[in-house]
């Protein structure tokens, strides 16, 4: 209840805050269109921002915890599918070479993540037990980044800069187009989440107690992939891949609820993902106005931060 009522305050927050500031009580109005510079704040540049950062949000952070239970690892994040690289490979291709992709940088982005998952899934379908198919996913990870770096290498200042806030993760320039362009499949696909949630209570157990029970491990691990890949591809399509959303969000769950079944963490976990990147987007855009900081680069911050307070509590408590 205590992190729902946080995420709707700073819902209210992220419409309001910033320049100009609008009032809790000229939102109504804001929406209604009374006034045009208040609608066009709140309506065309806020609003957008805030629905595409919840749903990115979640998605990361659900993708998150289909990865780290089916690969019984509670380390596995998105970035080592290789998706989120793919997507920042082929929008550094477009900059630097101006090719003419129409919706760039969002249509290139979501043809790079997904062919980034593909070569990843393809890879470790021939993997053998969770820590195998992790390792695939971190050496595809590092190709993509090496020929991400040469197309940064190739590009100029300017270019550069484009690049390296896509790379960071951003929601600067987010319009209603974006969210209608993502959001049908985001939507789509956290539901198709759940129903992962018994493979997953299968694949908890261990490949043997699995194949003993008359499923097959690998290929249940691979349909769970599946689907966390193309949560991330979509996700990491209009706002770069925002990084530590997927680690931060299961395991906030899973320390507010540790003796929950999968099923719940998935809520939780995309309740604080979604949270996560909303707070981020507003203090990027308000901390150091006119200047905005990359989403990613804070909640960066934050993990850093979380994972001190824990490593400390944890050497207290021994």
């Amino acid at each position: 209840m205590v992190a729902a009522l946080a995420l709707l305050v700073v819902c209210v927050a992220a419409l309001c805050l910033g320049t100009p500031i609008v009032g809790v009580n000229r939102l109504p109005a804001a929406f209604a269109g009374e006034t045009d510079l208040e609608h066009a704040v709140v309506v065309l540049l806020r609003a957008p921002r805030l629905v595409l950062g919840l749903l990115v949000g979640a998605a990361l952070a659900v993708a998150g915890l289909l990865l780290q239970e089916s690969l019984r690892n509670p380390l596995a994040v998105p970035e080592l599918l290789g998706v989120s690289s793919g997507a920042a490979v082929l929008v550094g291709v477009c900059v630097v070479w101006a090719l003419p992709i129409p919706g760039a940088p969002l249509v290139p982005a979501l043809i790079g993540a997904v062919v980034g998952g593909l070569i990843t899934l393809l890879a470790a379908r021939r993997a053998v037990g969770p820590a195998a198919v992790l390792l695939v996913g971190a050496a595809v990870n590092a190709a993509m980044q090496a020929l991400l770096l040469t197309a940064v290498s190739l590009s100029d200042s300017r270019e550069q800069g484009v690049l390296f806030r896509y790379l960071l993760g951003s929601l600067t320039g987010t319009t209603w187009e974006s969210v209608a362009l993502s959001a049908p499949g985001l939507i789509a696909l956290l539901p198709l989440a759940l129903l992962c949630v018994p493979l997953l209570g299968v694949l908890r157990l261990g490949d043997e107690t699995a194949s003993a029970l008359g499923v097959r491990a690998d290929r249940a691990r691979l349909i769970v992939l599946v689907v966390a890949s193309a949560l991330v591809a979509i996700a990491v399509a209009p706002s770069g891949p925002i990084a530590w959303v997927g680690f931060l969000g299961p395991h906030l769950a899973r320390r507010l609820r540790p003796n929950a079944d999968p099923r719940v963490w998935m809520a939780w976990s995309a309740l604080f993902g979604a949270l996560l990147v909303v707070v981020a987007d507003l203090a990027a855009r308000t901390v150091l106005y006119p200047v905005e900081l990359p989403v990613g680069g804070l909640t960066a911050l934050v993990a850093i931060v979380l994972a001190a307070l824990l490593i400390r509590r944890r050497g207290e408590v021994a």
